[in-house]
């Protein structure tokens, strides 16, 4: 036989033993359960549920309320603490200028109203050493000390709950695993023979979830608080020095 034909035969045996392997994989795979109907993979793919029914479903009502609850707050409380934390609430430029302006005058009296009429950290500091200016400089940097202290309680109170959330939201998470985990033991210890992995996997997933949310909530609450705070000091401090320096002022301007 030609060496044209032979190859053109080789050819053409190679492709049928092709295809006929093949086929005999499909069917070996069909035969051990590998090859699934589309149809029927299509058919048994369960839907997508959206991601916030999905936690509000596998966490319950009562870990979802309290968790959406405690969100709620935490938000108000990081609002409130920006606000308060702000520079004009502890040295405002305004009373700054304006004191410094009315003592350049030697108009003491003027100044003193501006403390006064002030509510900020700094105009509290100077009302309360301005009581004391005519006993000494201990005792109105004493006096100027205490009112310190009772201005820094109240933005640390404040501050305080937004800890107090942190805190609390990983406890409020491990509870909400272990009373999962136990839902899940329970199951088990309740069940004549093996439970299937769907019976368990309500109790399982209510753990799991607890602690992930738990967490998201604790984490930027202990971070925002530690800022904020760090914040806080600095604006303590600065409102500290710049109120002696002013206190010395008005001494010398009662000379």
């Amino acid at each position: 036989m030609p060496a044209k034909y032979r190859s053109v035969r080789s050819l053409f045996v190679a492709r049928v033993g092709q295809k006929l392997s093949a086929v005999a994989f499909a069917l070996v795979m069909s035969g051990t359960g590998f090859a699934q109907d589309p149809a029927a993979e299509g058919a048994a793919a369960p839907a997508t549920d959206n991601m916030l029914v999905k936690a509000w479903t596998a966490l319950g009502t009562m870990y979802a309320v309290i968790f959406l609850i405690m969100s709620i707050v935490l938000v108000a409380l990081v609002v409130r603490a920006i606000l308060a934390v702000q520079k004009n609430n502890f040295v405002p430029d305004d009373l700054v200028q304006g004191i410094e302006a009315n003592l350049s005058e030697n108009n003491s009296v003027a100044a003193a109203e501006l403390v006064a009429s002030d509510e900020s950290f700094l105009g509290s500091i100077l009302n309360a050493g301005l009581g004391k200016l005519s006993k000494g400089k201990d005792e109105t940097l004493e006096a100027m000390q205490v009112a310190g202290d009772g201005e820094t309680m109240k933005v640390e109170q404040l501050l305080g709950y937004i800890a107090l959330i942190g805190n609390i939201a990983p406890m409020v998470g491990l509870l909400g695993t272990v009373q999962g985990m136990v839902e899940s033991f329970g199951t088990i210890a309740s069940s004549p023979q093996t439970p299937k992995p769907s019976a368990l996997a309500s109790g399982i997933e209510r753990a799991l979830y607890t602690t992930l949310v738990g967490l998201y909530l604790a984490i930027p609450a202990i971070v925002i608080y530690n800022i904020l705070r760090n914040y806080m000091q600095r604006q303590i401090h600065s409102a500290g020095s710049k109120g002696e320096e002013l206190i010395e002022k008005f001494q010398e301007a009662s000379k």
